[in-house]
């Protein structure tokens, strides 16, 4: 049984557009003086040389840094009897994550408050002596100094039951549980981490000719292989007060908010940062035709019979961007050059411009 082939219209475009593309870069015939076919007319397309705004863009790339980083460890050596934190969480500045056992030391404290209790009652005891001429004053200093020195021990042991109790430096996304409840904790050992990512710290170099080019305040764009299509603009807070002699490049730190918390630290970016805007005579890239260490483009002229011809002529390059290239010299405003068919024209070709 025999079947019906249908051709799609996409297929047809593709082919026909193969063809279009293959007949206007054919190597023109070196027997034809004007180097085309038809009439020796070659067909091309042109474009017009054009000022327009020029960004110099440097790129870079660099590491994702959170605002403020810190590993969550313990300061002494105990049970754990509390976890008050899940994985992933969202916490604030001083909230309690992690409570060790602090039994020894909270009767340590309480033994110190009965302690003192003692003392002062003592302390007021002597004074009403002393008032009687019946205690001496070295007596009463004694017991002051006593009543100082308990008070002294009972700081240190708040503070030995505060260092009990694990809090957040600050706000910011905690990383994953590393410890259980009744786990024994040593000074050093992590129970999670924790990140401050309202704000990405990005590092990244660039060479030392860029450095006049480069200041705090200035505005770069980010972006990242995790959000294809999407660009995080942040500023530069400081640049390198020292250029490094091995590579000749220096040191730049830019911050980015992230108040979605899309970036990560260790994250790979690309940086992208605005050098400066010129007003400056742009061609399509295609239209350069590299020789040797020279750059031609094809002109295209009206002769004296009235033809369309193209003209080799010599082009100095400035700076580049994707399928734009900047002309310093060789041409001026509003002169046609070929972007399409150069490899099918000769200097003096007769051509049959098909599209501007």
């Amino acid at each position: 049984m025999s079947k019906l082939f249908k051709l799609s219209p996409l297929l047809i475009g593709v082919v026909a557009l193969a063809g279009f593309l293959i007949y206007i870069n054919l190597p023109a015939d070196d027997n034809s003086p004007e180097g085309g076919f038809g009439g020796g007319q070659t067909p091309v397309v042109v474009s017009k040389a054009n000022n327009q705004a020029f960004p110099v863009i440097v790129e870079a790339l660099g590491t994702a840094v959170a605002n403020e980083s810190v590993n969550i460890t313990a300061q002494q050596a105990e049970t754990i009897d509390k976890i008050a934190f899940d994985d992933g969480d969202v916490v604030q500045k001083n909230q309690i994550l992690v409570e060790l056992n602090n039994r020894a030391e909270q009767a340590r404290l309480n033994e110190l408050d009965i302690n003192i209790n003692e003392a002062k009652r003592q302390l007021s005891r002597i004074k009403d002596l002393a008032n009687q001429s019946v205690a001496s004053e070295q007596l009463l200093d004694e017991q002051q100094a006593r009543v100082k020195a308990l008070s002294a021990q009972k700081e240190v042991a708040q503070a030995d039951l505060e260092e009990l109790v694990i809090r957040a430096p600050f706000g910011g996304r905690l990383g994953t549980r590393l410890v259980s409840i009744g786990s024994l904790v040593r000074p050093g050992d992590l129970i999670t981490t924790l990140d401050d990512l309202s704000v990405i710290k990005v590092d990244f170099s660039i060479s030392e000719r860029h450095l006049a080019s480069v200041s705090p305040g200035q505005t770069i764009y980010a972006t990242s292989v995790a959000y294809p299509g999407e660009q995080f603009t942040g500023q530069i807070t400081n640049v390198d007060s020292r250029i490094d002699p091995v590579t000749r490049s220096i040191a730049v730190r830019a911050q980015l908010p992230n108040p979605d918390l899309k970036m990560r630290p260790g994250m790979l970016l690309q940086i992208n940062l605005e050098k400066r805007v010129l007003d400056a005579l742009v061609i399509p890239e295609s239209a350069i035709v590299p020789q040797g260490d020279s750059q031609f483009v094809y002109v295209v002229e009206p002769d004296d019979e009235g033809n369309q011809t193209a003209k080799k002529t010599t082009v100095i390059l400035g700076e580049r961007k994707p399928g734009l290239v900047q002309i310093l010299d060789g041409l001026s405003k509003g002169q046609e050059v070929i972007t399409e068919g150069t490899l099918r024209v000769r200097d003096g070709s007769v051509v049959r411009i098909l599209e501007r």
